[in-house]
């Protein structure tokens, strides 16, 4: 039996809707299945006015052409992220600040914010690691106080809820993905949430290349211009018809991973507890989707050792993040290893384990196996 990291979960209901999109003549972003991935993500994200695009990427760029981001600008986000979160900060000529991490849950330390904001800071860019929403309030307090915008980073955290709102109802922007590695997937695709009412108007022009088309189709003008900068921030209507099943399913979805996230919190909280190595401990204040589930081994050598026992079983856990701020293009902006060492250790003995679906039906041989490398290393 061979156990992949990650495997997308298919419904056959998708392919009778991408065979209507194909035969409706009308593809492109914005039509019938858009429109229902967009009133679904209003209702169920509770997102404001919520914008279909090709990936997570997308919006994060997207973001950072609403928040106006300009050449000299920073913007405060962790290092533990994935290159697209300081993209999309770079394309618009401005500096990404790096924040070290709270072990708990490996998202931004919000104590650390403060210290790095200066005249030059114009937002705040937290992620979600491994759909555990990061802690919200400290952040957009010290927004409000600095006058800075904020965007979360909410590419893995779909269907996670910060203190009993849906994640894409709290920050002003809220990026979300639909890879193929995230609970909802449409191969390619994301999602961005506006939530300020002062940025919707803004954000239609955007999505069209910096049009104002949308208002021809509305009915209120007869031609279209150029009116602002813009990108073609629209998802076909194809992959939103994947997408809605997938939206339509979340709940089953987050179910069977669920399974799978209770599995390893009983085969692992108790050498968390031993000190033999961490676990995410999910704060009080979130609910998780079970996107992810992560281990930080004490020592480097313990996450070789397992890493290799484990594929020797036909099993693909992988390691995390490697820190930006000490990648080759941190090091362009400045960044040592040593700038964020707390960063820079977890990102050497951090491992994701095997999550999807499908997986609850191999639970018995994944527990087995996982049990035996642990007790190898650890004892009983």
């Amino acid at each position: 039996m061979r156990i992949p990291f990650n495997r997308a979960v298919h419904f056959p209901r998708a392919e009778e809707l991408v065979i209507q999109a194909l035969r409706s003549g009308g593809m492109s972003g914005n039509r019938e299945f858009g429109r229902r991935c967009i009133a679904h993500l209003q209702e169920h994200a509770g997102a404001l006015e919520p914008f279909l695009v090709p990936s997570c990427t997308a919006a994060l760029e997207m973001g950072a052409l609403l928040a106006r981001l300009e050449p000299g600008d920073e913007v405060i986000l962790p290092s533990y992220t994935f290159s697209s979160t300081a993209n999309a900060v770079l394309l618009r000529g401005a500096k990404p600040v790096f924040c070290e991490v709270e072990p708990s849950t490996l998202n931004i330390d919000t104590t650390r914010v403060a210290e790095l904001i200066t005249p030059r800071t114009r937002m705040i860019l937290p992620i979600d690691y491994a759909g555990i929403p990061c802690d919200m309030d400290p952040m957009l307090a010290l927004a409000e106080q600095h006058g800075l915008a904020v965007m979360q980073d909410a590419a893995q955290s779909y269907g996670s809820t910060y203190k009993g709102r849906a994640v894409g109802s709290y920050a002003p922007l809220v990026a979300f993905s639909f890879h193929e590695t995230k609970n909802n997937s449409c191969g390619e695709g994301g999602a961005l949430c506006v939530n300020d009412p002062a940025l919707t108007e803004r954000s239609h022009l955007l999505q069209e290349k910096g049009t104002d088309r949308r208002r021809v189709l509305l009915g209120l003008q007869n031609k279209y211009s150029w009116v602002d900068v813009g990108s073609s921030f629209l998802l076909a209507d194809m992959l939103a018809a994947v997408l809605i099943v997938q939206l339509e399913e979340n709940a089953e979805i987050m179910r069977r991973r669920g399974l799978v996230t209770e599995a390893y919190e009983r085969l692992y909280r108790p050498y968390h507890e031993r000190g033999a190595l961490r676990i995410a401990d999910v704060p009080d204040y979130a609910v998780r989707n079970n996107h992810a589930f992560w281990v930080v081994f004490t020592e480097e050598e313990h996450r070789a050792r397992y890493l290799h026992a484990m594929r020797e079983r036909s099993v693909s856990p992988y390691i995390g993040y490697l820190p930006l701020h000490s990648s080759s293009m941190g090091e362009r902006y400045g960044y040592r290893p040593e700038d964020l060492p707390l960063t820079e250790s977890i990102g050497s003995r951090v491992v994701r384990l095997p999550l999807y679906a499908e997986l609850d039906g191999d639970l018995d041989y994944l527990s087995e196996a996982m049990s035996a490398v642990l007790r190898e290393m650890f004892g009983a």
